[in-house]
């Protein structure tokens, strides 16, 4: 009992309330504090002096994490590190310092084995044994996180390079970004580091399930689509009650004056942020049939208007702008086993495999709310076989004018499984600038390769 009451050391409340602020995105404020603690203990040994230091460059590498400066944003003056340093390099001077600060013998392969001694051999709180104890074993477990944090930056450049490509493949993605999550979730797990274990975590869990939404709306399935899109938005929102958290602490300590600088989040948050924003619009078009089943239209129209963008409400103006006969989003269900039609359906629940035209529903058909137009189809299917060397080029937009059905036909392709149509009555021209350029704008924006780009400060997406 008399061990529970003793006091926390001043050392480990210092660590404590370090990772504390570095879990709370105030890395600047980390860095000063652990700064401060190293010009004043002085007195506390070469091992405290030189982890404090590697803590203050800690914070200023977890800020160029953060705010993705390594993706090509020119650092500020406050960075520590100077523009030429690469985010891998800042990390492996980082794992560099802390392995000297490793008992001998440790150096092999950190993590291996918690290098706390227990039962009563092990140091007493406060004792100068204990502190060296507790320093090696969490600069072992610091080694293991800034491997982690080379991997992600190694992964954010990947996918910051899928920016404006054809098609994304995100499942390509999981791959590594599961083996990180699945390699170094239990490596740095120290109650001290608890707030950095958690962010980590939480970072490398809302890009998983924004990568699998997004994949999964590619392959029009509603229901694991939208439980990944809950996932994220839940664990997202969830992150950001750390970062409301700093903004209230600083409010408290420093006065909440209307002079007071509003707090940014981190690039990276922020980032997150517009990535769901994107998945949410384009889920809300994918399934837009199955969702306006559960509301009123008005309610209906009213949700989508709150997307950014709000496909639907582009359409629909769109097609009151040039009169057009239809506009539908075509789904190629050929060689897919499990295609049931619009929404969610029981796992167990049997219908038989479609054939033909079939095989292509109308994802989203406009202004006749999902209805295709039956009389068009078999042109549809036709050209999006005739056409399909075209459609697959970036951008291009197809063009067919029938004479027998006095109409017009445009077709691109914005993702492999599916092609967005639009008819008119009568001849329009193929030259049509506002036509074309309204098509490949949907087809960029549904293709959602641009949010990549703007994980790059600075840069539109």
């Amino acid at each position: 009992m008399a061990e529970e009451l003793r006091p926390v050391p001043r050392e480990r409340a210092i660590l404590e309330s370090f990772f504390t602020q570095l879990g709370m995105f105030s890395f600047d404020r980390a860095k000063d504090y652990v700064e401060k603690e190293k010009d004043s203990s002085r007195s506390s040994g070469p091992v405290w002096a030189a982890l404090l230091a590697a803590l203050a460059h800690l914070a200023a590498a977890e800020r160029a994490y953060h705010h993705m400066t390594f993706l090509g944003q020119k650092m500020g003056g406050q960075s520590f590190f100077s523009r030429k340093d690469s985010i891998r390099s800042i990390y492996t001077s980082l794992y560099n310092e802390l392995r000297k600060l490793m008992a001998p013998g440790r150096h092999g392969q950190p993590g291996s084995a918690s290098y706390l001694p227990t039962g009563r051999h092990h140091s007493q709180p406060g004792s100068a044994p204990y502190l060296e104890e507790l320093l090696s074993h969490l600069s072992e477990q610091l080694c293991h996180f800034t491997q982690a944090r080379m991997e992600m930056a190694d992964l954010y450049e990947k996918m910051h390079a899928l920016a404006g490509q054809k098609s994304v493949n995100a499942e390509e993605l999981l791959a590594p970004l599961e083996a990180t999550l699945h390699k170094y979730c239990s490596k740095f797990h120290h109650p001290i580091l608890s707030r950095v274990e958690e962010g980590f975590q939480t970072e490398l869990e809302v890009v998983s399930q924004l990568l699998r939404c997004q994949a999964q709306v590619s392959e029009w399935r509603f229901l694991p689509a939208l439980l990944s899109l809950h996932a994220a938005t839940s664990k997202l929102a969830a992150w950001g009650q750390l970062f409301q958290r700093q903004k209230e602490t600083r409010k408290h300590l420093f006065g909440g004056g209307p002079s007071q600088k509003a707090a940014q989040p981190p690039h990276l948050y922020a980032w997150l942020q517009r990535f769901q924003a994107a998945l949410l619009a384009k889920f809300s078009f994918y399934f837009h049939e199955a969702l306006s089943r559960q509301a009123a239209p008005a309610d209906m129209r009213a949700l989508t208007a709150r997307a950014a963008p709000d496909y639907h409400g582009k359409i629909c103006a769109f097609v009151r702008k040039h009169d057009a006969s239809n506009v539908s989003l075509v789904f190629d269900n050929r060689g897919s086993e499990s295609f049931q039609g619009h929404g969610y359906h029981h796992p167990r629940a049997w219908r038989e495999a479609p054939k033909g035209v079939e095989q292509f529903p109308a994802v989203v058909s406009l202004p006749a709310a999902g209805e295709r137009p039956l009389t068009h189809w078999p042109n549809v299917v036709m050209m999006m076989g005739d056409r399909a060397a075209e459609l697959t080029a970036p951008d291009k937009v197809v063009h067919f004018y029938d004479d027998k059905v006095q109409s017009t036909y445009y077709l691109t392709r914005p993702e492999p499984h599916f092609t967005l149509v639009v008819i008119f009555d009568g001849r329009k021209s193929e030259k049509d600038a506002h036509i074309a350029g309204f098509l490949q704008e949907i087809s960029g924006s549904l293709r959602n390769s641009k949010p990549f780009g703007g994980l790059k400060p600075g840069s539109k997406g």
